[in-house]
């Protein structure tokens, strides 16, 4: 599977992010050839190879002679949708601008088809989020990871006046992801930007373990005491492999029907697994570790949820990678009625057949034939079912 870091130590933006992904191999007659699918207007692309800090990157930047258009939501939904671009990117491109038109009416206190977009309205807005899923596209990306994201600090000017940084329309958009100021007294990461990263990316506090195949910069446009560039590093991770969090903690003082409770709550804020394991603690108390697996870049809910349902004061936190089989249900006819059978594959071979218990249960109590006699025939029915696919 290939997969992309985002690396936004100086923010992000539209055109850096278009900048980065020319970087990494999109062409630029096929960037220029899908932006021919759209009628944005009268403009040209303008590519430039620069220096920020010794760090060589792509300027992507769009020249386009504006005409004070102030367009709603709705104009450039029906852009996008009126245009010839392949389904997938203008699904992607019309959620990007969706999310801001969402926090612009949000900050606003505007229903969202009275807001007029004035920044994102431009043709350059336009071309950078467009450009940035077609980009995403090409490169194959199937799955996207970000860093904490670098906001900038201070005062900025804009269609709507001077406006403290981050952006409001910003941090709506960022609204559960990993932020941080960094001292700089500028605008480092814009709402285009934030919108991009929040359609696609899982935010993460470390590189994912990945085959790197290759590193794109795109530059900013002010020069700063760092680097201004967005670094996207583009690899590959094996099928089957998935980042994971382990968190645990020790609990002497809570009822088994209080843990009973929060193991459900945790798997439906969706913990991969969660298990209890008798322990001894201090003062010879019995007690039990509670483990949680949790997706790497999901687990702030589950750590909550540990707290308010538990009595721990404390949880231990560490990074886990696992390799997981792939995964199938099947239906299937028994002379005592269908049951669904899990089927587990890895490297394209069955190495599992199991019979869902619920199902089998339910036809055991009901027919009064042994569970195991049911869960046999359900196993037999499945083999045979998967000689024949």
């Amino acid at each position: 599977m290939k997969i992309a870091y985002f690396n936004c130590f100086a923010g992000i933006s539209g055109d850096m992010t278009v900048g980065a992904l020319l970087d990494l191999g999109l062409p630029v007659d096929v960037l220029e050839s899908e932006l021919a699918k759209i009628a944005i207007g009268d403009y040209e692309i303008n590519l430039a190879q620069v220096t920020k800090q010794y760090i060589g990157a792509v300027k992507f930047d769009v020249l386009a002679e504006e005409h004070k258009v102030v367009r709603t939501w709705s104009n450039i939904r029906e852009l996008v949708e009126d245009s010839s671009l392949p389904d997938k990117v203008k699904a992607d491109s019309l959620a990007i601008f969706k999310r801001i038109a969402e926090a612009e009416a949000k900050v606003h206190r505007k229903p969202i088809d009275q807001v007029h977009f004035h920044e994102i309205g431009a043709i350059d807005s336009i071309v950078d989020v467009v450009s940035s899923v077609i980009g995403i596209n090409y490169l194959g990306i199937e799955r996207v990871y970000s860093s904490p994201v670098a906001t900038g600090i201070g005062m900025a000017k804009t269609e709507h006046g001077m406006l403290p940084l981050p952006t409001p329309a910003t941090l709506e958009i960022l609204e559960g992801a990993p932020i941080y100021s960094s001292g700089i007294p500028t605008e480092l990461t814009t709402p285009t930007g934030a919108a991009i990263l929040k359609q696609y990316a899982t935010f993460v506090e470390e590189v994912p373990q990945m085959r790197l195949e290759k590193t794109g910069y795109g530059a900013g446009t002010r020069d700063l005491d760092i680097p201004n560039v967005l670094r996207v590093m583009l690899g590959e991770i094996e099928e089957g492999i998935e980042s994971t969090v382990l968190i645990e903690t020790n609990i002497d003082d809570v009822s088994a029907e209080v843990l009973g409770y929060a193991m459900d709550s945790l798997f439906r804020l969706g913990a991969l697994d969660v298990w209890f394991t008798p322990i001894e603690m201090k003062k010879n108390r019995p007690a039990v570790a509670l483990s949680v697996l949790a997706p790497a870049g999901h687990e702030d809910e589950i750590i909550d949820k540990i707290f308010f349902e538990t009595s721990t004061l404390g949880l231990r936190i560490s990074k886990q990678s696992r390799r997981v089989a792939e995964r199938e249900i099947i239906s299937v006819d028994t002379p005592l009625g269908r049951v669904n059978t899990k089927v587990g594959k890895y490297k394209g071979k069955v190495i599992s057949v199991a019979p869902e218990y619920d199902d089998v249960s339910k036809i055991a109590m009901k027919s009064g034939h042994p569970l195991r006699e049911v869960y046999d025939l359900a196993k037999e029915a499945a083999v045979e079912k998967l000689k024949e696919l």
